[in-house]
């Protein structure tokens, strides 16, 4: 259930085109988001090359289900090397299961297109979620790398920043298929006692550009830290910076 309510957060990613939104449709966005509606947001988005804005609803509509009182935060982000603009979408919220509380708190950076006025293209840039329980947030370390190379290997960690002193936590790690994050699917995560402090991992990357998702657990005495990272997979050293 942890892991389901973790992969939620994607659920909102409306391939980039030509023209980058303006302010005022930006604002609409984020309004629609709030709102609740999501015929709202499905009035913002056109079908096209990455968009299908009844998928988009779909999601929506479930993760508002999982996190009733979600909000979203649109910003601008910085410019690519080609000049594109960025926005970054926030979003926030809560979600009860049995006697337990659970914090959602998600992001993304993403390369926007417009065409007639509406949403109908996106470039992903980077994407992460977190989700804690417990009735303090747990600080921790995620030192997962935005972007590799092909073939590369690299590390997947993800530390508590507080030292144990005694505490008996367990963690586990696992890849996670674009399937799993568009159907909500929790991935089979095989917990772990921790010796040093948290999870630590050195994984590779395929030898095609795309990119990995990877699924973190971590369990403590003072509550749970869940946390997903795409990890974007390029083919040379001029795209490691978007």
């Amino acid at each position: 259930m942890l892991s389901a309510l973790m992969l939620a957060a994607a659920c909102w990613a409306p391939t980039a085109m030509a023209a980058a939104p303006g302010t005022d449709l930006l604002r609409s966005l984020e309004t629609a988001l709030n709102s609740g509606s999501a015929g709202s947001v499905a009035a913002l988005l056109k079908a096209g090359d990455g968009i299908d804005p009844a998928d988009l609803e779909a999601r929506y509509r479930s993760l508002r289900t999982r996190f009733p009182d979600a909000r979203w935060q649109i910003t601008p982000g910085d410019s690519l090397k080609d000049g594109r603009s960025t926005v970054r979408i926030s979003v926030s919220g809560t979600s009860q299961v049995g006697a337990f509380l659970y914090r959602l708190q998600a992001e993304q950076l993403l390369a926007l297109s417009i065409r007639d006025g509406r949403l109908d293209g996106q470039e992903l840039i980077s994407e992460n979620a977190t989700l804690r329980s417990g009735s303090t947030d747990l600080p921790v370390s995620v030192l997962i790398p935005d972007a590799v190379l092909t073939g590369q290997r690299y590390d997947v960690d993800v530390v508590f920043d507080d030292p144990l002193d005694g505490a008996v936590a367990a963690g586990g790690i696992v890849a996670v298929s674009e399937e799993q994050i568009r159907s909500f699917q929790s991935p089979d995560l095989e917990l772990t006692a921790l010796g040093g402090g948290g999870v630590f991992k050195v994984v590779q990357a395929p030898q095609q550009p795309g990119s990995q998702t990877w699924a973190v657990l971590l369990v403590h005495p003072d509550g749970i830290v869940s946390t997903t990272k795409r990890v974007r997979v390029v083919g040379n050293r001029d795209a490691l910076t978007p």
